[in-house]
């Protein structure tokens, strides 16, 4: 039996009263994954452990069934792994966003929709300016790219950028833990003055860059700031394929550098999908035939699409809805049709919410299904939140759910 993975990033949602107090998946057509939950079995699971901040790199590598207490370092040091940075071991390496500053507020963390071409141009710009033998920025994708600082302290609150919007962001700056522990050359005020000092330079670079004085002359968002968040050390994972011998060989789809690092680390080849965007446009059809390709190959294969968790931090109702739709449409429905006469087991499932009413993610457990030929269907009808809950997986946390998919 083979296994794929069709994750909707952010899927999971609130009741809405527009819609009736229905969640989006509620209310969402989705007729191929209300037909996989009525053939299949499904569940909840807790994706966020306790203590855990609700980040993707926390939920996607707990669906994989890493224990965070083991494996945890931040988003910064999976977007190394994803990018091809090799960390050596006195090494930080943080997120950093290049986000939208107006008005002394946090306009939104993805600097106006900023694209890849013209932040790699950013990115160069701030190396000439800010890049040391200490600090370097890496480019990663749109607008999430990488710092790594020589000798950098990890223990520093730094405040993610997408929990934070229309709000003020000098009092989000970073600071050091309280008994922050000195296990690197700096300490965490040192650290926490240096991320600082680079927000505020950079603040004022881009808004000399050229990019940026065209935005602000056509009234765009401008890409005027980066923002550090989510950083650590080089962390140790142990692949899948040492974990489950049923995977010899398995594949990760993704437009998002994180979950690139994740794959990477657990073992997965990275399969790159033109058009591949992690908005809503992304390339859909693209992602589909490629998992379905590397069925043919593979014993397992993770197909991570970014679309419902940015409309989610956008606010965008409309827009989430449409991304639920096209996940069911546009991956669930081709990768079903091609394989619904293999041995290939599929589960579907968000990682975390990320509400429409809150743009945020928070850490309630999120329904999944799992259907192979030949599973004992529950009596779950349709796949989403509320009816999930009554399904004959129960909820599950920790590495629960992906040893119950792998004893298919």
């Amino acid at each position: 039996m083979k296994h794929i993975i069709i994750l909707g990033d952010g899927m999971a949602d609130w009741p809405v009263e527009s819609l009736g107090n229905k969640t989006l998946m509620q209310y969402a057509e989705t007729p191929y994954m209300d037909m996989l939950a009525r053939m299949g079995r499904c569940g909840m699971l807790k994706t966020v452990q306790d203590g855990f901040h609700p980040g993707s790199e926390v939920a996607n590598s707990s669906i994989l069934g890493y224990d965070q207490n083991e494996v945890y370092e931040g988003r910064g040091p999976l977007e190394a792994a994803s990018i091809g940075v090799d960390l050596a071991p006195d090494d930080m390496a943080i997120r950093c966003n290049i986000i939208t500053l107006e008005d002394g507020n946090i306009v939104t963390h993805n600097g106006g929709n900023l694209q890849t071409d013209d932040a790699a141009v950013l990115i160069d710009y701030l190396n000439e300016h800010l890049a040391t033998d200490r600090v370097r920025f890496y480019c990663g994708v749109q607008y999430r790219h990488l710092l790594v600082i020589k000798g950098g302290n990890k223990h520093v609150e730094c405040q993610p950028p997408h929990d934070h919007p229309g709000e003020p962001w000098r009092p989000l700056l970073v600071t050091a833990k309280a008994d922050a522990p000195k296990d690197n050359e700096l300490t965490a005020q040192e650290t926490a003055d240096l991320l600082n000092d680079l927000i505020l330079r950079s603040q004022e670079l881009l808004a000399r860059h050229p990019y940026n004085v065209e935005k602000a002359k056509r009234g765009e968002r401008q890409a005027n700031s980066i923002w550090p968040w989510a950083g650590g050390y080089r962390p140790h994972m142990v692949p899948l394929t040492e974990t489950f011998p049923q995977i010899k060989r398995g594949a990760v789809i993704t437009a998002v550098d994180l979950i690139r690092g994740i794959g990477t680390l657990a073992g997965l080849r990275v399969i790159d999908v033109p058009g591949a965007t992690g908005l809503a446009d992304t390339n859909y059809e693209g992602k589909a035939q490629a998992a379905i390709k590397a069925l043919e190959t593979d014993d397992f294969v993770y197909v991570h699409v970014e679309a419902s968790d940015e409309a989610g931090h956008d606010g965008d109702l409309e827009l989430k809805l449409k991304t639920i739709e096209y996940l069911d449409s546009r991956i669930v429905k081709p990768v079903y049709e091609a394989v619904k006469d293999q041995q290939v087991a599929i589960a579907v499932l968000p990682d975390h919410p990320t509400p429409v009413a809150h743009r945020t993610h928070t850490n309630e457990p999120i329904p999944f299904l799992i259907y192979a030929p030949g599973i004992e269907a529950d009596e779950v009808e349709t796949f989403d939140e509320v009816a999930c809950q009554k399904g004959s997986y129960g909820q599950l946390e920790k590495d629960e759910f992906i040893k119950e998919l792998m004893k298919i």
